[in-house]
């Protein structure tokens, strides 16, 4: 147990002196990539789970989130790409986010309804998928 310890930390040890898995920096770099997009991708779904938790459950939370289609996974990503790389994207994308909040806010009761007709849909397909 003791020699599979000392070679754990040996092969950690070999592996910060050379500045990563590979020794090649564009492969450090593509492996790097990849755990933080998975990371990302794993903490998105974990939050949207939970913000939706406060009106569904658990479970329907989590089909919710899996009945996304293509065109609403697709949207998403280009409206925060839009919002972080510049400030006017932000004030443009933060100002649409807010009209429309406003807006149902107005409309409290229908889109209320909607809101959970379009969910219940949604959780269907998550159901198939």
């Amino acid at each position: 147990m003791a020699r599979k310890r000392a070679k754990a930390k040996q092969e950690l040890a070999e592996v910060a002196e050379q500045g990563g898995l590979s020794p090649n920096p564009m492969t450090n770099l593509l492996i790097t990539d990849l755990l933080l997009r998975g990371g990302g991708r794993l903490l998105k779904n974990v939050v949207e789970r939970t913000v939706l938790g406060a009106s569904f459950t658990p479970a329907k939370a989590k089909k919710i989130v899996k009945g996304r289609s293509m065109t609403q996974t697709l949207v998403g990503t280009a409206l925060a790409r839009v919002a972080t790389r510049s400030v006017p994207g932000a004030i443009v994308v933060g100002g649409g986010v807010l009209a429309k909040a406003l807006y149902e806010r107005r409309r409290k009761g229908a889109s209320a309804k909607k809101g959970e007709e379009q969910a219940s849909e949604q959780a269907e397909k998550g159901e198939t998928a």
